[in-house]
């Protein structure tokens, strides 16, 4: 074949493979967040849209999270069966969640609240796991399949080739989180009155609620945080593993 014809199936190569890495849901979120303007929470006006960061705060009984039994405000899990595909095989997703639970974000003494389901996340998976011909399932894995109505074996016996990772919003676990700030008591968004003030992050009507965990999206560059010359008065509170 004609030297044109391989560079232009190698062209073709790199262009898909640049184009599913760049617009994939975590890429996506993490330029949203990473190129956003970054407020402090005691900074935020009404109405405004921004980025915050901060802790994460449980104001309910912590969630369970399936594979690891870890306690946490927010889990995320994604199983993947290898099945064959003519002479060759690919990565079939099987089961994709998403569990949140209410908590608060605290950055010094000043806190926000998600207060919408409009998000797009992405969570940092950082328990993986795998199961084969020589590895079983564990019994986490096996009652969480289970409880989707999947199990790990097949007809015969034998373990299903799978892959399956889990992230977590922790205690204490910074987040950065990007939407439309509002301030309102505490109450009215039924939570402990002792919070006095809280800033309530919503959907726009052009972007949905942004969250991620990832340390890209998280840190604090000084030179780039927006701070007002008056501080918002409307506040008291200013690897897989087999």
């Amino acid at each position: 074949m004609e030297p044109v014809f391989f560079f232009i199936i190698f062209a073709i190569i790199i262009t898909v493979l640049l184009s599913a890495v760049f617009f994939s849901k975590k890429a996506i979120i993490k330029r949203k967040l990473k190129k956003s303007e970054l407020r402090k929470i005691a900074d935020f006006k009404d109405g405004e849209l921004a980025r915050i960061v901060g802790t994460v705060e449980f104001v309910d009984a912590p969630l369970l999270s399936p594979l690891s039994n870890r306690e946490c405000a927010y889990y995320y899990v994604h199983v993947e069966q290898k099945v064959a595909s003519g002479k060759s095989s690919k990565w079939k997703t099987i089961i994709e969640e998403e569990i949140s639970n209410k908590f608060l974000i605290k950055e010094e003494t000043s806190y926000a609240f998600i207060n919408d389901k409009r998000i797009k996340s992405y969570i940092v998976q950082d328990e993986s796991y795998s199961t084969g011909f020589f590895s079983d399932a564990t019994e986490n894995f096996e009652n969480y399949l289970n409880s989707k109505g999947y199990k790990s074996e097949g007809s015969w016996g034998f373990n299903k080739t799978l892959r399956y990772k889990e992230g977590i919003l922790e205690q204490g676990e910074k987040v950065a989180v990007f939407g439309k700030g509002e301030w309102k008591d505490a109450a009215s968004l039924n939570l402990p009155e002792k919070y006095g003030r809280i800033l309530a992050i919503t959907s726009s009507t052009e972007d949905a609620i942004y969250l991620s965990d990832d340390p890209d999206t998280t840190e604090k560059n000084p030179a780039k945080i927006s701070s007002l010359e008056k501080p918002n008065t409307n506040t008291r509170r200013g690897r897989y593993r087999k």
